[in-house]
């Protein structure tokens, strides 16, 4: 293989132009001529930013905590890297990244095929790309040297590192697995204003030979430094679908933090995922839960913590008196068998009480557990045995992630809906989006809402005056705001409503539970649904907090 790309950092002067020229040269670039490999071979990647008198490019230097005017050298465990500048003016600044890989001690310290899981056993080979191209390498270079600038950090000019520069990043010689279309699809949606992916040719001396799958990387355009760099780090090795190192569980965090603010709604979030945790499946799927929960936190404009709010049942307030979850989920199964649902969704299924309870009865064939929270999904798993269990049991059931504040294609043409004690787990103004996602878009046969009532928490002896059954809720409702908001529902989606007691029945304060059954009647009865049903769940917040 012969790879002689690369981006010369300067070129080396006549000597007879100025006495001592060579020596200038050598310590310049930090680089003995003698060491056997012409320096242009080793430059892996560039980084050039613009400016004028005003804001020079040599802030630069700054922002990587690099001075343009030294070379520095850094150790790793399979060899050096070199930092210095070809170019520091106030105009023009670039920043190359040299790498000395020793391809012997990389081998050496291996452990077989691919180390990471490479597809191939190019690193367990003593003649490699290693010295040559961008990989893992690079990327754990780049966290050497430029570790607080990965961080966004400069005490110096902090606003700098804030803001975006006009960068043009160069990466001479990079191994791109799915070529320069795959190059284009993962950078292309981080905000690059241009992306060039220009194949290597296999052999400069005999082009008919066709081209490497190498590519020479440029990216040019307007980001923070410390997002081009983090962007970086995460999809060297992803393109080269190698690592040279043991892919460990804490490959899981060094991903979402490095691909914090682009990852979670980057369109090829999974590939990435995959192939950065050299398909350890295991550690995948919890990269892409955590992901999955970070994009619905973004899309609701939420924390995190605050999406990934699972309630277990046996922490209400209302569960101490144990039978009432279980009165509650028999009375939901008595609607349901009522209505001749075989096909279930349990909407906000938390940690899969009623879905085990439904797979205990054959007559429901289907049974589909959402919420938005990974945990509970786990949790949920757990409890069912689904590892366990056998596999006509298993087609019966499927969880799934998902927001129920957005609609979703994959609810729709169920016999059923449920939504057990989860209205109250939402504020009232994304309660709208909630009714639409499920009465005017998925529109089950009939759905089944159970949610505390209000009135009967004075029965509770533990529970103070005025507090709600759980610290999760945004709001409990009376009997008559319940039965209100239940009819506005059906009146707008085309449902009848029937209600239905959950519990002791309280003559006085009512039951602990109550429960609507709406029954789909025919199509909607207004096109205008979601302005229609924000304006009546405006009216109902009013009176709650009246």
């Amino acid at each position: 293989m012969v790879v002689r790309t690369g981006c010369p950092v300067r070129e080396r002067p006549d000597p007879g132009v100025r006495p001592g020229a060579v020596k200038w040269w050598r310590s310049e670039n930090a680089w003995s001529v003698g060491r056997g490999a012409p320096i242009l071979e080793r430059v892996f990647l560039t980084i050039s930013t613009y400016g004028n008198p005003e804001r020079p490019a040599t802030d630069l230097g700054f922002l990587l905590h690099k001075h343009p005017e030294r070379a520095q050298a850094f150790s790793t465990s399979y060899g050096t890297a070199h930092v210095l500048y070809p170019e520091a003016s106030a105009e023009r600044c670039t920043a190359a990244l040299l790498l000395e890989v020793d391809p012997v001690a990389l081998v050496r310290r291996g452990k077989g095929k691919g180390r990471g899981g490479a597809p191939d056993s190019a690193l367990a080979q003593y003649v490699n790309d290693r010295p040559y191209a961008a990989s893992s390498l690079l990327a754990v270079a780049l966290a050497r040297v430029f570790k607080t600038a990965l961080h966004g950090e400069c005490k110096a000019m902090p606003e700098r590192a804030a803001e975006p520069l006009p960068l043009r990043v160069e990466v001479p010689v990079l191994p791109a697995r799915g070529g320069a279309e795959l190059v284009r699809a993962l950078f292309g949606p981080l905000g690059w204003e241009t992306v060039e992916a220009e194949p290597v040719a296999l052999d400069g001396e005999f082009p008919e030979w066709g081209d490497s799958r190498y590519v020479r990387l440029v990216l040019e355009g307007e980001l923070r430094l410390a997002d081009a760099l983090n962007q970086l780090y995460v999809l060297l090795p992803v393109l080269d679908d190698a690592k040279h190192y043991w892919v460990a569980p804490d490959e899981v965090d060094k991903l979402l933090r490095a691909g914090d603010g682009w990852l979670a709604g980057h369109p090829e979030r999974k590939l990435i995922t995959a192939r950065y945790l050299s398909r350890r499946w295991g550690l995948a799927r919890a990269a892409t839960e955590r992901l999955e929960l970070v994009r619905l936190a973004e899309a609701e404009g939420l924390d995190v913590e605050d999406v990934d709010n699972a309630v277990d049942e046996t922490t209400d307030t209302e569960e101490r008196p144990v039978p009432l979850a279980e009165q509650r989920r028999e009375a939901i199964l008595a609607a349901l068998r009522s209505a001749g649902a075989t096909r279930v969704l349990d909407l906000g299924c938390g940690q899969g009480q009623l879905v085990q309870a439904l797979l205990k009865d054959p007559r429901f064939t289907e049974i589909v557990g959402v919420d938005v929270s990974a945990r509970a999904l786990g949790v949920a798993a757990r409890r069912l045995r689904l590892d366990r269990m056998g596999e006509r049991q298993a087609a019966r059931v499927k969880l799934t992630q998902g927001s129920l504040a957005y609609t979703d294609k994959r609810l729709a043409g169920y016999d059923a809906a449920v939504l057990s004690e989860v209205i109250e787990h939402l504020d009232l103004p994304r309660l709208p989006a909630l009714e639409y996602a499920v009465f005017g878009s998925a529109r089950p046969r009939t759905v089944v809402v159970t949610t505390p009532n209000v009135e009967y928490n004075v029965r509770w002896e533990s529970l103070p005056a005025g507090h709600v059954r759980h610290g999760d809720h945004r709001f409990e409702w009376t009997r008559e705001e319940f039965r209100a908001w239940a009819a506005g529902v059906a009146g707008q989606y085309g449902y009848g409503v029937e209600f239905a007691p959950v519990g002791p029945d309280d003559p006085e304060v009512g039951p602990p539970t109550q429960m609507a059954v709406f029954s789909r009647t025919g199509s909607r009865a207004d096109s205008g649904g979601e302005s229609r049903t924000e304006s009546r769940t405006d009216e109902t917040l009013k009176e709650v907090t009246a």
